[in-house]
């Protein structure tokens, strides 16, 4: 088995090299992250100047571009093999509700996704980054079961693990995403020249947080685990958008 590892933390991340430990004992693990933390650059392709791949001492290929970037080159080029399945992560810290739009993370695996290949973006809910191995070895009994009864239909999966040992998750649970409150305001500062700069506001807190979301699920001690799509048409406004522009 040939399993592509990126992420959107870097590929110095803590997170990522326990990953790539773990998943080792399942085959071939090659990995492709960006060179500087990406958080937060979601689907975006660069396309304003090329990329450069370079080799890290850990082994690790390095690119100074987004996760989607990785994903896409290692995918349509750089790699001999085509991976049979592609993990992002583990992220520092949730990716649930609101969380996936902006998430490099999740956009890592959906590109895996888009270009055909089962794909998990995996978080460890936490400030403190504590259990990265509980997180990695969710995944490798994933990547099993995919591995021995595929899902019938294309997999993009995000996953959410709680920051705690092992022994003490109460299991999985497959959840819908949840939602967040507004976004707090920005933060306006004065630069060293005298300019004024502003820094993006911390994300708002779980507002859609109940029963079946991954919010919840997270918040009483089980793994979240959501199936993605990409399809963003809104089908119950079909009717209703194209009744608007008859009248």
């Amino acid at each position: 088995m040939h399993i592509l590892l990126s992420n959107d933390d870097g590929y110095f991340s803590q997170g990522l090299t326990v990953l790539a430990e773990v998943l080792s004992a399942l085959g071939t693990v090659t990995v492709v992250a960006p060179d500087a933390e990406r958080s937060g650059a979601s689907n975006s392709l660069t396309l304003d100047r090329p990329l450069m791949v370079r080799r890290a001492p850990n082994g690790f290929y390095r690119v100074n571009g987004t996760p989607t970037d990785c994903v896409h080159m290692a995918v349509t080029g750089l790699l001999d093999v085509s991976p049979d399945i592609i993990v992002s992560g583990i992220n520092h810290g949730a990716n649930m509700g609101d969380d996936t739009i902006y998430s490099g993370t999740v956009a890592a695996a959906t590109e895996g996704y888009l270009l055909g290949i089962p794909s998990i973006a995996v978080s460890l809910v936490t400030r403190d980054s504590h259990h990265f191995e509980t997180a990695a070895e969710v995944v490798a009994t994933l990547v099993r079961r995919i591995q021995k009864n595929p899902l019938k239909q294309a997999t993009l999966l995000n996953v959410n693990v709680p920051d705690v040992p092992q022994g003490a998750l109460k299991g999985m649970k497959v959840t819908r995403l949840g939602r967040r409150h507004k976004a707090e305001p920005v933060i306006k500062t004065i630069n060293p020249r005298g300019e004024t700069v502003y820094w993006v506001g911390a994300a708002g807190p779980a507002a859609d947080a109940g029963e079946g979301t991954d919010f919840g699920a997270v918040a009483t001690g089980f793994v979240s685990i959501t199936p993605l799509q990409v399809d963003l048409t809104h089908y119950q406004q079909l009717d209703v958008v194209s009744h608007w522009l008859a009248d």
